[in-house]
Parts: structure tokens; C-alpha cells; sequence
């Protein structure tokens, strides 16, 4: 019987190359099957590894992700940002167990973000609009000081537009996209023009009281 190895869940940054940790890379280095979407696969083009993308319906990828742990083979799943902000590692740990997942971390879009304009975000609530409407209200978002709403969809913007014009001239919003990519964009953007702004696919949206500005 072969014997099984935990699957890797590595975290590939934000998006450039440089981004990816140490660790990220020698896991792609030793593994023999690495998964994820194929933007993530060509940041270790060196890996000599068989390539699985990662693409629509995540069961049948998880059955056939099974089929290798149990083969033996040494499973690397690359997930974008950090696997621990709302990415596919929660469907592979709920699937193999935690003590059968071996979990590296990575840089979050969410902390460039505020990197970029210069702000903390230990407190920050952190909200994903990208696969549905996000079920928070502005009455409970103006609780916090710091907000990042992970975006990227039409859909997305017109609900962050939305709720910053409930929020208010408390706040101020920032639109990130393409975080640490050539074409990387940060922009201060009215409330009143958040529905309409063109946002690119990978998009956070930070919406900040004003006073932390000051």
C-alpha cells in the first residue's frame, strides 16, 4: 500500500512572482502533482511536477485529489494571497481533515492593500463579494474602522457602492487592483462613483473613517 502524504495548501501572494515565499517554492520544487489555477502553475516554471488546473466544479477535484494522496503522490495545492482568507483551503481541509493538510501561509492581497495606503489592518473586517452578495449590512460595517472587501466582479462594486453611500462621509474608499502587477492601480474613489468604477478582476476595495487619514 502506498503510503500517503498531507496535502500541501501553499499560498502564492498576491500576483507578481516575487511575492512568493521561500516556502511556496520549494513545496512546488518537491512536489510530484500541483493544482491550481493556471496563473498560479506558471509562477514556478521550474516545477517539474504534473499539472492539474483547477477549473469549475471543486468535487471532482477533490475526488481526484484523493485518488493521488492515496496513489501516493506528494499533492501541492496553490491557492492566491493567503490560504487562510477565503480561498479553496476550506474545502480541502473540510475534506481531508486539518492534521492531513499541511498549511503555507502567504502574502494577502489585504495586506498590500493597506500597505499601499500606509494604514495597519489588525482589526480590519474582512469581506469577500466575489462569488455572492455578501450578507453584511452597512449598520454592522460602520461598527469598524477599517474594511476590505475583496471585489473584482461588477456585481461586487455595485454592492461596495452601495453600502459606502450608507456608510457615509465617514469614510473614504480605496480601490486596489492588479496589487503588486505591473499595471497595479490605487485609487481614492467617491462613494457616488463606486457602482460605475471599471474594476479589474483581482480588486480590494478598502473603506477607511476618515480620521485614521488624518
Amino acid at each position: 500500500m502506498a503510503m500517503t502524504h498531507p496535502i500541501t495548501i501553499a499560498g502564492c501572494g498576491p500576483g507578481a512572482a516575487e511575492f512568493v515565499t521561500p516556502a511556496a517554492r520549494e513545496a512546488a520544487k518537491s512536489a510530484t502533482v500541483l493544482v491550481g489555477a493556471r496563473r498560479l502553475m506558471e509562477l514556478f516554471p521550474a516545477a517539474t511536477a504534473e499539472r492539474i488546473a483547477c477549473e469549475g466544479v471543486i468535487e471532482p477535484l477533490l475526488d481526484r485529489l484523493a485518488e493521488l494522496r492515496d496513489g501516493g503522490a506528494g499533492v501541492v495545492v496553490l491557492v492566491s494571497g493567503d490560504p487562510g482568507v477565503f480561498s479553496l483551503t476550506q474545502k480541502v481541509v473540510q475534506r481531508f481533515g486539518r492534521a492531513n493538510c499541511r498549511i503555507i501561509p502567504g502574502v494577502s492581497s489585504v495586506q498590500v492593500a493597506f500597505a499601499r495606503i500606509g494604514l495597519d489592518w489588525a482589526d480590519a473586517r474582512i469581506i469577500s463579494a466575489h462569488a455572492r452578495t455578501p450578507a453584511a449590512t452597512a449598520e454592522e460595517l460602520a461598527r469598524h474602522d477599517r474594511i476590505a472587501v475583496l471585489a473584482g466582479t461588477r456585481e461586487a462594486m455595485e454592492w461596495i457602492g452601495r453600502t459606502a453611500l450608507k456608510l457615509g462621509l465617514d469614510y473614504a474608499a480605496f480601490v486596489c487592483e492588479n496589487l503588486t502587477l505591473p499595471d497595479e492601480r490605487v485609487s481614492e474613489v467617491r462613494a457616488a462613483e463606486l457602482a460605475a468604477w471599471p474594476a479589474a478582476s483581482r480588486t480590494v476595495v478598502l473603506l477607511v473613517r476618515e480620521e485614521l487619514l488624518r
